[in-house]
């Protein structure tokens, strides 16, 4: 394994798992752009894509019954590595029986190019999807997807979908970055797809 890169990062009391730096979009808000690190990380910038030979290594070097949850989230967008997320989710269960979350922008479906969300069932406890705006032209205008303007309503249907296999999926938006009244919006679009709602802090 190349130490000089972090496959697995601490953030409170929860462990991160850093599996790949690409990503669909290029949001204006990204914290990449402005930073190589986490509070308890050295740089998330990955040297080469870990195997899971590489990443069970890095998961060996913890103790992970401190965690509370591990959390599928680093430079980029943790669905573009479907596959070792979901092998190393198993991993994770067999060996810790510990809960799991995916912090996506929810373009999974469209990076694969067909529904994933069945294949998170059984391994995946939460899913984090940045909706960020209820406004599709807002949207695409702070995420700025490779795939355009079908981002908006896929990302929607994402999580609509994976709430049929998922228990918590969560869309989320930051705190002082839209209006109270596009926050309601928001939380209307959340009960019609059947999701949660939460408002997120504001990070720099």
């Amino acid at each position: 394994m190349n130490t000089s890169m972090t496959i697995l990062y601490k953030v409170h009391n929860n462990l991160y798992v850093n599996l790949t730096n690409r990503c669909p979009c290029a949001c204006t808000f990204c914290l990449r752009q402005s930073r190589d690190t986490m509070e308890e990380s050295d740089s998330l910038w990955l040297s080469h894509e870990p195997d899971f030979n590489e990443v069970k290594a890095a998961f060996e070097e913890f103790d992970l019954e401190q965690f509370n949850e591990i959390v599928f989230c680093g430079f980029g967008e943790p669905t573009e590595r479907l596959d070792l997320l979901l092998q190393t989710a198993e991993y994770i269960k067999k060996n810790w029986n510990k809960k799991i979350r995916i912090n996506t922008n929810g373009l999974g479906n469209l990076i694969q190019g067909y529904d994933i969300t069945p294949k998170l069932e059984g391994l995946i406890d939460t899913l984090s999807i940045s909706l960020n705006t209820p406004n599709r032209d807002r949207y695409n205008e702070l995420v700025r997807s490779k795939f355009g303007d079908i981002s908006y309503d896929a990302m929607l249907e994402f999580a609509k979908n994976a709430a049929k296999y998922v228990p918590n999926v969560i869309m989320t938006t930051v705190a002082t970055t839209i209006s109270k009244e596009e926050e309601a919006l928001c939380e209307k679009i959340c009960k019609e797809l059947g999701v949660t709602y939460r408002i997120r802090a504001w990070e720099n």
